[in-house]
């Protein structure tokens, strides 16, 4: 079930330039880790009850420097906490939205994610991310 928005993820070309914004807000980047699956470096700024989440690709093939390629620096996703991501992927799959992977996998600070096709959620990438240690099985 979803229970709140856990992070607004933002593609950005250098997470040490960027997060001189969110600084000079008062905000703190509380932990950065790189994601080697998905080609990105991760830095997460706690805002309240939600995140912002930098993300900065490692190579020209990641995700995310396709999507600066073609858009530019800017808001690539927003993801839902979930406290069972296998159960909400089923539902969405049930009710014939568009999923992006076979399964939920492996995400940043040991959660497990999900993202639907912007096709299925009016144009926004949707994450759905169960926190907690999890591990690909």
């Amino acid at each position: 079930m979803i229970g709140k928005i856990d992070h607004v993820g933002l593609a950005v070309r250098s997470i040490e330039e960027a997060r001189r914004f969110w600084e000079a807000l008062g905000l703190r980047v509380t932990e950065i880790e790189e994601v080697p699956a998905e080609g990105v470096r991760v830095a997460m700024i706690p805002c309240g009850e939600s995140r912002i989440e930098l993300l900065e690709p490692t190579g020209e093939d990641s995700p995310v420097a396709r999507f600066l390629e073609r858009r530019g620096e800017g808001i690539h996703h927003v993801c839902l906490g979930s406290d069972d991501v296998a159960a909400d992927d089923g539902a969405l799959r049930r009710a014939g939205y568009e999923v992006l992977r076979p399964e939920p996998t492996a995400g940043a600070g040991g959660s497990k994610v999900q993202f639907v096709h912007p096709r299925s959620a009016h144009g926004v990438l949707v994450e759905l991310s169960e926190p907690g240690s999890w591990e690909a099985e």
